[in-house]
């Protein structure tokens, strides 16, 4: 079947034109489809910058701390390394480098839909393993996986307290080409809210995560069945929590999450609480969260900093802004936390004591 000739925008009207209103999951899924499928948004010419894009030092820590998983569990079958939404594969580089020196050289598998992506991580990973899916990832060994900013693109349903009553947010397509407007659909919903809702304010919006609470429950019952680990970091909270996280950026400024679909990347808070829950269901011991700073440090980055430093002074200033972007506070630190899961019979991570 030959693609779509029409903009998403314009599609996304005709589809309201003729259905009705979409909600704001359906928009968030073609919106990001679309935008991830049709170009590397990474780096200084794109749209966004991640972590191990900033410093190698943030794959390498990362690397270690799943060999480090590995080794303490009795070096257990021929585990592989699973990376889901892995960018460029540039955390894989770094992990896989520094994994080496533990003596430790798994098969690489990658969870990626965008074909632009895939050639960057073919490039510079030729033995890569790609998947569409979870579910065709390997089934007779361990999985020690790392999703870095994977579940914040994931689409959320929006849900609205109008008067008494919560209903699903909507979007309608405006006179203006390429923009939408969110309002509250007519359906009310009678359950599945946790017990904030009750008590919340006329205006108030709750995010369900469903479609990533689908992919972890799937993720841990793997890990479950095969034996490994999972490494999780991206931006987020504890929740349940009442407040819209739905926010969009373009060129590393934000823009406007309900225009030009499909030209911005769309993303949401994740609520960590739901990982762990996920993950709990599936008979996982879980870690965490704990910022991101927090578990660098304990992992050593000021230790890597001090070395890349003393091996190349004259970038040594580049080195520690590095390293300050992705553990201070005020930066990477603290809104971007992380989690690991364990099969209960392998050894507990690095990086979450205190």
């Amino acid at each position: 079947m030959s693609p779509d000739p029409l903009p998403l925008a314009e599609r996304l009207a005709r589809q309201i034109a003729s259905g009705g209103p979409i909600s704001v999951a359906h928009y968030m899924a073609e919106a990001n489809q679309h935008y991830y499928g049709t170009r590397d948004p990474l780096g200084a010419e794109g749209d966004f910058t991640t972590a191990p894009e900033i410093s190698q030092m943030f794959g390498e820590l990362i690397g270690l701390a799943i060999a480090d998983i590995w080794m303490r569990s009795g070096r257990r079958g021929q585990a592989a390394y699973v990376e889901l939404g892995p960018g460029r594969g540039t955390l894989a580089s770094d992990a896989l480098r520094a994994m080496a020196r533990a003596a430790f050289a798994p098969p690489v598998h990658f969870v990626e839909t965008s074909p632009a992506l895939r050639g960057r991580q073919q490039a510079l990973l030729p033995t890569v393993i790609h998947h569409d899916t979870i579910a065709s990832l390997p089934e007779q060994r361990p999985l020690l996986v790392v999703a870095n900013e994977f579940f914040d693109a994931l689409p959320v349903r929006q849900c609205i307290r109008v008067g008494d009553e919560w209903r699903e947010r909507v979007l309608l397509a405006r006179e203006e080409p390429g923009r939408f407007i969110p309002v509250a659909g007519y359906r009310r919903i009678e359950s599945g809210l946790p017990p904030i809702a009750a008590d919340a304010p006329d205006g108030a919006i709750l995010e369900s995560p469903m479609a990533g609470a689908e992919i972890a429950y799937a993720l841990a019952q793997r890990i479950a069945r095969q034996g490994g680990a999972a490494i999780l970091i991206d931006y987020g909270y504890e929740g349940p929590a009442l407040g819209d996280t739905l926010q969009a950026v373009k060129a590393h400024q934000f823009a406007d999450p309900f225009a030009d679909p499909g030209e911005v990347d769309l993303t949401t808070h994740v609520d960590f609480t739901m990982l762990g829950n996920m993950a709990r269901q599936a008979g996982l011991r879980v870690h965490g969260p704990v910022g991101q700073g927090d578990f660098l440090r304990q992992l050593g980055i000021d230790a890597r900093a001090a070395q890349l430093a003393a091996t190349a002074p004259d970038r040594a200033d580049e080195v520690q802004a590095a390293a300050h972007r992705l553990t201070d506070a005020d930066a990477m630190g603290a809104l971007f936390k992380v989690m690991a899961w364990t099969h209960p019979d392998w050894a507990d991570p690095a990086g979450f004591e205190g």
